[in-house]
């Protein structure tokens, strides 16, 4: 199965993906117990640590002194996108009880959160007073390194399979009567909105479990989300995935026409 057809793809124990997670772990643990990450991150109840670009690793992926970010999965993402820079990964942590609703959340966004698992596509910002979508952060790959077991009712990715060339051909449609030169600067919303209805009606759901040491190769224009943590609070205390997300130096074009 193939990541460019099916919109992700699990590349199973690789040792090198292991070495980097131990290495990094201390660095790891640390970010998420940092007490200013954690007023900045903590959301819905406590029940989700969002923790955005907070592991202070370099270009390569290492963190003071740590190894470099050699994979099997980071290879045949950069098969096709060519070598890409790391930005500070994102440590998503789930707890028990995902998602609980936040006294700011809406009754509407927090019924998508339970129902449509969140379902979103990366790179698209909200802008402005109206919140409305722009593609901001055209990136290359989506690559999700679990650091804990992710399995089924304990909050695992989900990605909508083939999702990616719906979504592709939605952004095709919105952005093709206006220069390419002001592309992240055109209003999508309305099409997403369109696309993900269109995605929930024709494409599989896909809970993606998934084992340390495996890497989750996920496709840049896929809808994905979280779904609701719904085993037993006693059965593990946390589920985390390091994920990087590294963006494409040719930018929504580049989004748009890469493979």
């Amino acid at each position: 199965m193939s990541w460019l057809t099916q919109s992700f793809e699990i590349i199973t124990f690789d040792p090198d993906v292991m070495s980097w997670l131990e290495a990094t772990r201390p660095a790891i643990d640390n970010a998420i117990a940092d007490p200013a990450n954690r007023a900045q991150w903590l959301r819905h109840g406590g029940a989700w640590f969002a923790g955005v670009d907070v592991l202070p690793n370099d270009a390569k992926g290492r963190v003071a002194g740590g190894i470099v970010l050699r994979c099997a999965a980071r290879a045949l993402a950069e098969a096709t996108t060519g070598p890409l820079p790391l930005h500070p990964a994102q440590i998503s942590v789930t707890y028990p009880g995902y998602p609980r609703q936040d006294a700011e959340e809406s009754d509407a966004n927090h019924r998508y959160r339970r129902t449509r698992d969140a379902a979103h596509l990366d790179g698209l910002l909200p802008i402005g007073p109206e919140r409305r979508r722009m593609v901001k952060e055209p990136h290359g790959y989506i690559l999700g390194l679990p650091l804990t077991p992710c399995r089924a009712g304990e909050a695992p990715l989900v990605v909508w399979r083939g999702s990616h060339e719906v979504m592709r051909r939605a952004m095709r449609e919105a952005l093709a009567d206006h220069p390419k030169e002001r592309w992240s600067d055109v209003d999508v919303t309305d099409a997403y909105h369109t696309a993900r209805r269109e995605v929930f009606e024709t494409c599989e759901r896909v809970e993606v479990l998934a084992e340390p040491g495996d890497a989750i190769l996920v496709h840049r224009l896929a809808l994905h989300g979280v779904a609701p943590w719904t085993a037993p609070e006693t059965q593990s205390a946390a589920r985390i995935i390091v994920y990087f997300r590294p963006e494409l130096p040719g930018g929504v074009g580049d989004w748009l026409q890469l493979p």
